[in-house]
């Protein structure tokens, strides 16, 4: 059998960090951390539906716990005169009243604004889903959106997939489109993956997208800068 790898978790430490960043000195309070990161990752999943969220990232200190959310739309999670935002951290923090923990964080959520969302692969699988869940031909929504992803310049290839009961049929299937390259051998190369679910009236279609955004060669740019010597400035010619 094949052993696959998720392209995410294959390159942390080459072009990608954590998306819960902390440390626990002990047993307990690992446990603790995890739970309440998973619980966290529920209740916003379920309270930002439909928001083209692209990723949640939570920091920790000893006394802080910082959420970082990364939407598309900044102006529907913050609300009017922000609203949202401050009924958003109203949820958040009634769970971790609810979830008893030794010692109470002191909560901040930060909203940052993703500038290309067609460069994300979980917004490009929330456009997907939107295109089925409304009843859509499935390869027309197929084709639109990798073409619209493809009119990117920052995407260098794309591959959506899509598997079950596709246009009500009583055997399910699946179905791929790809267009561009997709080097998944190739740790330096940046790929976004993400999974999304459809739910349809006959049943949940499941959704995987790749998107290659090209090669990242930051450390040995950055080591060729150090080591290239200073350039001399140049002498005039005196009349």
């Amino acid at each position: 059998m094949t052993h696959v790898a998720h392209p995410y978790v294959q390159r942390i430490g080459i072009n990608r960090d954590w998306r819960s960043r902390w440390f626990a000195a002990d047993q307990k309070r690992f446990r603790e951390y995890l739970r309440t990161d998973a619980a966290i990752r529920k209740l916003l999943a379920k309270r930002l539906k439909g928001m083209s969220v692209d990723t949640v990232e939570i920091e920790r200190d000893e006394k802080a716990l910082r959420i970082l959310i990364k939407t598309a739309r900044p102006g529907l999670v913050i609300g009017r005169s922000g609203e949202g935002a401050t009924k958003l951290k109203k949820d958040v923090d009634m769970l971790l009243r609810t979830l008893k923990l030794e010692e109470k964080p002191e909560l901040k959520i930060d909203i940052e604004e993703v500038r290309s969302p067609e460069t994300s692969a979980t917004i490009v699988g929330q456009m997907v889903a939107e295109g089925l869940e409304k009843r859509m031909p499935f390869r027309r929504v197929l084709k639109q959106t990798v073409e619209k992803v493809m009119a990117n310049r920052d995407v260098q290839g794309v591959r959506i997939i899509v598997s079950g009961r596709l246009g009500g049929a009583d055997m399910a299937r699946r179905e791929e489109l790809k267009k561009g390259r997709i080097p998944l051998q190739t740790l330096r190369a940046d790929i976004d993956f993400a999974r999304v679910t459809a739910v349809l009236p006959y049943g949940a279609i499941g959704i995987k997208v790749w998107i290659y955004r090209g090669d990242v060669f930051a450390d040995r740019r950055a080591s060729g800068e150090a080591e290239k010597p200073a350039a001399r400035p140049r002498r005039t010619p005196r009349n």
